[in-house]
């Protein structure tokens, strides 16, 4: 499914598994390099998102690497199969690498950013979710940036801190400061699971977040 038909790439999506995983790829519309994120699970149907991707550039579309948004099992099913199909480097948050069956090639660092023909991206830790949860920004020059929160942000609140208080702190305290604080209300949020919203969407419900505790 296309998701974002910009200037500059192409952003689609499918969703996988009984668990409504979404896999995204932005694909260079110049020079044909993608970036997958996610290669959650099905990797028959990321194989046909990735074929489908080839209308978007009149090069050679080629995966130049797979970034893992965080290490939990349902966003990592697909991974070591679309790694031997495409031969692409993987990438996650440096403190999920060692949860991670496959190996990281790039372990990324907050405010780490990948330079790909045509596009970069920035990788935000975002702490609570997993120790090494990232999210990843599009800034678009054409329009609102894209960021792929992973499981940390969702439309109503944040990522699952299974109760701990300090886990949801953390996790808190990083998406206010580096998502809310960071980034404008048109930045266009792309979540692992389900419908995508705007930070402007969900930036005046920060506080009763807090106050739930969720």
């Amino acid at each position: 499914m296309m998701l974002a038909d910009l200037a500059e790439v192409t952003v689609r999506s499918i969703p996988v598994s009984d668990m409504d995983n979404n896999v995204y790829l932005l694909t260079s519309r110049s020079s044909g390099a993608q970036v997958l994120i996610d290669a959650a699970d099905d990797a028959p149907a990321i194989l046909d998102l990735l074929a489908d991707a080839q209308e978007d550039t009149d090069a050679e579309a080629r995966v130049a690497l797979i970034v893992t948004t965080h290490s939990h099992w349902d966003h990592v099913r697909a991974l070591a199969e679309i790694k031997e199909a495409t031969k692409a480097r993987t990438a996650a948050g440096e403190d999920d690498v060692a949860d991670i069956a496959v190996p990281t090639d790039v372990p990324l660092a907050h405010h780490d950013v990948g330079s790909f023909e045509g596009f970069d991206l920035e990788a935000i830790h975002l702490r609570g979710h997993t120790p090494g949860s990232i999210a990843l920004l599009y800034r678009d020059p054409h329009g609102p940036a894209h960021l792929f929160t992973g499981d940390s942000l969702f439309p109503g609140g944040l990522g699952n801190t299974q109760g701990d208080p300090d886990r949801f702190a953390s996790l808190y305290d990083d998406v206010v400061t580096r998502i809310f604080d960071y980034l404008p209300d048109d930045t266009l949020v792309h979540p692992g699971h389900g419908q995508g919203t705007t930070l402007g969407a969900e930036r005046g419900a920060l506080a009763e977040w807090k106050q739930r505790g969720w």
